[in-house]
């Protein structure tokens, strides 16, 4: 990485013995110590896939390799499809996301792939900001260190908790097994990276090898590589379970270390190295430096022997970068430096909504609030600044991302960051009129659902069995002279809706809170609405196996590995409403 344009990585989803994460670390830490601006991964691949894939259902994978430091997303696969009459048609086998022209959501991903844009744009602002530097050691092979490999390092950063989770994890007792996906076995034990979200507890790390280290410089007492990183913390295990060389070292990077501190670094370093050892020849030089570093007699920095116990370093003036209130890691997070400003990323991983307490290693900045689906941004009146630090209380939805940026002056006309009361709510009951194509199956009549119900609960094998766009309508009055926002909302989306209102665009909805802002298409009267609303390809492969090869919709050169499996949701679900806020 350090010859590279853009160093790269991949990541997969639903394919855990296929997943890359050391890759992934890899590549962010090569950008970060050799100065890349950009970390590019090959994105939300897959084996065995099975055709239930939507942006809605891939947000928080991407989110939580965003906040890994990926900021360019290559999404595997595009296949080129040489038919216009063969859907879902070419396919990589069944490796890869089916991201091409004949995915039945592709004209509305627009709204996804805005998402991601604005994401990466922002996340390839200024320098990425990490306070740790693990050392990959001078042996072969030489990897960035995942968490896990970390924990008998630093265990008082993961905590009791964590620490006692991966003692039973290695024990692997009775070497349990699981299948995901369809078809593949493995081991139930492996270190899933979605179980080590804010693994450090409110410190960011990245790896650095023996090139960089014997090219860095001391400023402040934090240590510079070449490439401008800057890290307040070394750390030097003597091993992992990389090594197999417990203790190695060559004199030049003894020689370098020594040098850090003796200028003001603070280095972790394992007390093994007080016994280490390399060519024999050089052994009574290694064990000299050794002694000085671990004197601390006449250094103006310090070396502390590991494991580190501590649960922060808020002795040496390093305090956590992020601190969340009851931490049950489930928010993923990242800090950019964007010349005096600080930008983070926060994402909510669970599929629930939750509201946290997070504070920010900021103090004399007005935070602001930018909505990477929706881009629009916000100021903060409601937080609390203490002891150097910015509490924000953020109130997520379901998977939902915010971007928190502090600034010296925050934008005097943006809209203030409130929670949103509700003003006046209209419910459209039934009965809606929906409209399938036939061209995917689907019936010549409009249907009608009295209720909303979901596709694969209804009596015609053309609505139960349906892949691709339905849209619904209906007309509604509205006797209101409307002073706040008016959104359409939507309880359940299966999978991605696009809203129209007296023939206005208003946007679509593919993640939670599932709305769209129809206040400019609004009018006193009688008003229209269109939903045009996609689900995936899963249930029309399904359905033509039933049927003979010459009367099925689908055709595609996947192998059909969707036998016995149930139908997926899919339409529109719960109630609709048209509602009046004064807030956001």
């Amino acid at each position: 990485y350090k010859t590279v344009d853009i160093p790269m990585g991949e990541f997969w989803i639903n394919s855990p013995t296929h997943d890359k994460p050391n890759d992934m670390r890899d590549a962010i830490s090569g950008a970060h110590i050799y100065g890349k601006p950009v970390v590019q991964a090959e994105a939300f691949t897959s084996v065995r896939m099975n055709w239930g894939e939507h942006p809605g259902n891939l947000k928080t994978t991407g989110d939580r390799n965003f906040a890994l430091g990926i900021n360019k997303f290559s999404i595997h696969v595009f296949t080129h499809n040489p038919w216009l009459h063969r859907k879902p048609g070419m396919t990589l086998d069944g490796v890869g996301l089916y991201f091409q022209r004949d995915q039945t959501w592709f004209q509305q991903s627009k709204a996804w792939i805005d998402y991601l844009t604005r994401c990466q744009y922002l996340l390839q602002q200024g320098k990425h900001v990490a306070d740790i530097a693990v050392f990959t050691g001078e042996q072969l092979p030489r990897r960035s260190l995942l968490p896990d490999r970390l924990v008998a390092t630093l265990p008082g950063l993961f905590g009791e908790k964590k620490v006692k989770e991966e003692e039973q994890r290695l024990r692997n007792e009775g070497q349990p097994t699981r299948v995901i996906p369809d078809g593949v076995r493995h081991s139930a034990n492996m270190a899933d990276p979605e179980d080590w979200i804010d693994p450090l507890n409110g410190y960011d790390y990245d790896s650095f090898n023996p090139d960089v280290l014997l090219q860095a410089t001391v400023n402040n007492g934090k240590v510079v590589f070449p490439g401008g990183a800057t890290y307040a913390i070394l750390v030097i295990p003597a091993t992992h379970k990389m090594l197999p060389d417990k203790g190695y070292m060559s004199v030049p990077v003894a020689k370098k270390i020594l040098q850090l501190v003796r200028e003001g670094a603070t280095i972790l370093m394992d007390n093994a190295y007080e016994k280490t050892y390399g060519l024999q020849e050089q052994n009574d030089s290694l064990r000299m430096i050794m002694h000085e570093l671990f004197s601390n007699k006449n250094l103006k920095g310090r070396v502390m022997a590991l494991p580190y116990t501590g649960n922060a370093f808020s002795q040496w003036g390093v305090d956590r970068d992020v601190e969340i209130a009851e931490n049950d890691h489930t928010i993923a997070w990242t800090h950019r430096r964007v010349g005096e400003e600080d930008l983070y990323f926060v994402a909510n991983q669970a599929d629930y909504a939750q509201h946290k307490t997070i504070s920010f290693r900021v103090a004399g900045k007005k935070p602001e609030i930018w909505d990477a689906v929706t881009g629009e941004r916000y100021s903060i009146t409601e937080y609390l600044e203490k002891n150097g630090r910015t509490y924000i209380t953020l109130p997520f939805d379901a998977g939902e991302s915010f971007f928190i940026v502090f600034r010296s002056d925050s934008d005097a006309a943006l809209p203030v960051f409130a929670k949103a009361d509700v003003v006046f709510t209209k419910t459209m009951e039934g009965p809606w009129r929906v409209q399938f194509d036939t061209a995917f199956g689907g019936p010549e009549k409009p249907a009608v659902f009295n209720t909303l119900q979901r596709w694969t609960s209804h009596a015609d094998p053309g609505i139960k069995y349906y892949s691709g766009t339905a849209v619904y309508q209906k007309s509604f009055k509205w006797n209101r002279k409307h002073t706040g926002k008016v959104w359409l909302t939507i309880d359940s989306v299966f999978n991605i809706a696009t809203v129209k209102v007296n023939g206005m665009e208003c946007g679509t909805v593919w993640t939670k809170p599932y709305r769209a802002d129809i206040t400019q298409a609004i009018r006193r009267g009688k008003n229209t609405i269109e939903i045009f609303v996609s689900n995936t390809w899963a249930n029309r492969l399904i359905g033509d196996q039933q049927l003979p090869e010459a009367k099925r919709v689908t055709w595609t050169t996947a192998p059909f590995r969707l036998a016995g499996k149930p139908l997926l949701p899919a339409g529109i679900t719960g109630k609709v409403r048209v509602v009046e806020m004064s807030g956001n």
